[in-house]
């Protein structure tokens, strides 16, 4: 709403309302056992601490220790008991919960189904009464339990809920907190028996709880994303904020118009991302017969693919870029999907050319240019299932390399990864957690590096557990401190728990980064358990400076990641993370107010949490592939693809390297980076810039090509000359900003391609530009 625009009677009086309700927060799991019931009582003892009156009700411990160890010191409003096919039943008692009138009420099973009789049918509703009261109400609830969702989850699992909430039940609550359980992890608890005996055989599969795990954090990112929006609107801030990806795909009523659609589908579904297409249309100007055909056709087809779709008027055909470029930036879209006229250097300088508009007028959205396949191959071939891979021989002997190979993953250590969009979440809590439990079970287990920050309750947390002393490294006048790591393989522990993995040693450590140091325990046979943020994975570098403002330094490459045989993301709210901020739970007392004025700020956080959610939603899906599971969230891909990233030695070459290992990566595509030296021998800077480049590529797995050329004259055909020896499917490049005067009297190596490369895809990669508030007209 505008600042200066006088509220409504009705306005006014919903405000008043909104004082008076109770707030809603719901905590979600992708299964029963993942940790629902404990963090809700957690969270309840927490805001008792704070001298907030707190009661439970109908809560289900199922007789779990950990869990049943939470409600000491919460009052408990005794339940209402009853049976139902010989289960018992808790309903809550509502006349005794309004005569209490505490302050947050905890209470279990949101979807919860009440006895015949009850003032409501469903807790929902229970629920809804008492915020009318004023009372604020913390529950649970399975993605499963969600309806809409939960059909989903029956085609791909065989799981059903006995009762289901509506979907916008989620967007109704002011907070929503996800708790994230890896498969191993639920597995080894039903082994443990610490569920109980009445799990659904189909909990047992490991591929069910990957499915159900990344519909819950695709799930709370769209939630999450909404508002996002809402407060970069709220903020003035236009455009795509970089957390998600949205593609639009401009087409027309013409017989390769469904191949566009695909395409777009196809790419929105790798990247986890919302699909729009839109068409354009001349009033008064009737459609023929056949574009009504094709019209019919492509509405059907985006329905099905669940896209968006809109029909967007103009007068003149040159006003296309600009309205598309505007359609664009309204709706947040980080890439536009298009095709683009096949045309000669002087046809493009006479008449113009629609993809080279709207390569000018664009600001922070890339831009895909579709191959022109028609003219050499026919339409388009779309993935298709992959076959399942064959199994392994049973009667093969093994040659002496496989067996070594065989001996040497046997050995190796077992890693696990706790991952959180921020510092305070409470990964290194929950690592000492976890630590303490399997030290109780025996387990050879030590601290090889914890950093507290100060934390009180972290300090509280190490318990019994052992730390292995740090080395003392002298570094010019000061002795400095690091992990031991020769000390702890000396010691040879069977798990060591390692905080901050994307660390910098001191100069003079044995090695440069913390990761190589937990590589080192892992290849010693040495399991680990370890800590880090969103923020330091290296190919969303450039993703959070774009969301945050900060660059990030201290990074780890993605591979580590993947090297973890559980990944497991602890998630916090905003509001959560920022009253810890303000009790001092994170940083000393006079760095808060600075904190909460920068990296701190509520958008941040938001941004950050939707990042995190969905890349662990992207890693839970590459695992589900890797298991040959065919119930894979985005789809089959088994087209061979093979990308091609062009870089110079400008600013942008690492953004454009990054972009370039994410989209190989989603796609399982080999990638080349490639740059072309001209002229005379490289200077000092740069070599030095090239270094960068080449070190930057190999972190994420690739290597980059170095040629020489005699002049710049022949660049063009040279690089092209090399994608076309790779058979390159998909070219990605930077958005060229040179003055239009200048591509009169020489063209581009865009331009070039556009006419020239037509057999290939090409990624044009926008660079970010915070100023940018409006579309260029």
């Amino acid at each position: 709403m505008a600042p200066y625009k006088r509220k409504t009677p009705e306005e006014i009086l919903y405000s008043i309302y909104q004082l008076h309700r109770g707030r809603l927060k719901i905590i979600i799991g992708s299964v029963s056992g993942s940790g629902k019931t404990y963090n809700m009582l957690e969270e309840g003892k927490h805001l008792k601490q704070q001298g907030i009156d707190v009661v439970i009700s109908a809560v289900s411990t199922m007789q779990r220790v950990e869990t049943v160890q939470q409600l000491e010191n919460l009052e408990r409003v005794p339940s209402i008991h009853w049976w139902k096919d010989g289960k018992e039943q808790k309903d809550l008692p509502l006349e005794a919960l309004l005569e209490r009138n505490p302050e947050v009420l905890l209470v279990d099973g949101l979807a919860h189904r009440n006895r015949i009789g009850a003032r409501f049918p469903t807790r929902l509703e229970d629920i809804r009464y008492l915020m009318d009261n004023g009372i604020s109400v913390i529950t649970t609830i399975n993605v499963y339990e969600l309806a809409g969702v939960g059909e989903i989850i029956f085609q791909m699992t065989g799981i059903r809920a006995e009762e289901t909430v509506p979907l916008n039940t989620l967007e109704f609550a002011d907070e929503v907190r996800l708790i994230d359980v890896s498969p191993e992890t639920i597995l080894k608890r039903i082994e443990e028996g610490v569920l109980g005996g009445e799990t659904h055989p189909a909990l047992s599969r490991r591929g069910n709880l990957g499915v159900l795990r990344e519909l819950s954090l695709r799930l709370v990112a769209e939630g999450v994303n909404d508002s996002l929006e809402k407060h970069r609107e709220d903020q003035g801030l236009i455009g795509p904020s970089g957390a998600t990806e949205r593609i639009l795909v401009s087409t027309q009523y013409h017989w390769n118009g469904s191949l566009y659609v695909r395409r777009g589908q196809q790419i929105a579904k790798r990247l986890g991302g919302d699909l729009i297409v839109v068409t354009f249309v001349i009033p008064n100007r009737p459609l023929t017969k056949e574009q009504q055909s094709f019209k019919r056709s492509i509405v059907k087809l985006v329905d099905r693919v669940d896209a968006k779709f809109g029909e967007l008027h103009l007068t003149h055909l040159r006003q296309l870029p600009s309205l598309l470029v505007r359609f664009a930036t309204q709706n947040n879209v980080t890439r536009i999907v298009m095709g683009h006229s096949n045309k000669s250097r002087w046809q493009e300088k006479w008449q113009g050319s629609i993809a080279n508009r709207v390569l000018r007028k664009t600001r922070n959205i890339d831009v895909f240019l579709m191959a022109d396949r028609a003219e050499q191959e026919g339409e388009r071939i779309l993935p298709i299932k992959p076959s399942v891979k064959e199994s392994e021989e049973p009667f093969h002997r093994l040659t002496s390399q496989e067996m070594e190979e065989k001996i040497e993953r046997i050995r190796h250590g077992t890693f696990k990864v706790y991952i959180g969009a921020a510092p305070g979440v409470g990964k290194t809590f929950k690592m000492l957690q976890e630590g303490n439990l399997l030290l109780n079970r025996g387990i050879d287990i030590v601290i090889g590096l914890l950093e507290t920050h100060g934390r009180k309750e972290t300090r509280e947390q190490i318990g019994d557990l052992t730390i292995i002393p740090r080395a003392r490294i002298q570094y010019q006048s000061t002795q400095l401190e690091e992990m031991d790591t020769d000390a702890i393989i000396s010691r040879h522990p069977e798990v060591v728990l390692v905080d901050e993995l994307a660390h910098t040693n001191v100069p003079g450590s044995q090695t440069r980064k913390r990761y190589e140091d937990v590589v080192r325990l892992l290849e010693n046979g040495i399991s680990v358990i370890t800590t880090v943020n969103v923020q330091h994975l290296e190919s969303l570098n450039d993703a959070v400076a774009q969301l945050t403002g900060v660059r990030v330094r201290e990074t780890v490459p993605d591979a580590i990641l993947r090297m973890a045989s559980e990944v497991e993301l602890i998630d916090v709210t905003p509001q959560m993370l920022q009253e810890r901020m303000r009790e001092g739970k994170i940083y000393a007392s006079e760095k808060v107010n600075q904190a909460l004025e920068s990296f701190f700020k509520i958008g941040n956080l938001i941004a950050l949490r939707e990042l995190a959610l969905r890349e662990i939603a992207d890693d839970v899906d590459e695992r589900l592939e890797a298991w040959n599971r065919d119930t894979s969230l985005r789809g089959s891909w088994s087209r061979r693809e093979v990308i091609f990233v062009c870089v110079d030695m400008g600013p942008r070459a690492e953004r454009l390297i990054r972009r370039g290992f994410r989209i190989a990566h989603r796609l399982k595509a080999e990638w080349y980076v490639h740059y072309v030296h001209c002229g005379v021998a490289r200077t000092h800077e740069e070599q030095k810039r090239l270094d960068v480049l080449r070190h930057l590529s190999e972190r994420l797995g690739g290597k980059i090509e170095v040629t020489e050329a005699v002049s710049s004259t022949n660049i063009h055909q040279h690089l092209l000359n090399r994608m076309n020896e790779v058979q390159a499917t998909q070219l990605i490049i930077g958005q060229s900003r040179k003055p239009l005067w200048r591509t009169l009297f020489k063209e581009s190596f865009v331009h070039y391609l556009l006419r020239h490369a037509r057999h290939m895809d090409m990624l044009i990669v926008a660079d970010f530009d915070p100023e940018v508030t409006e579309p260029v007209r």
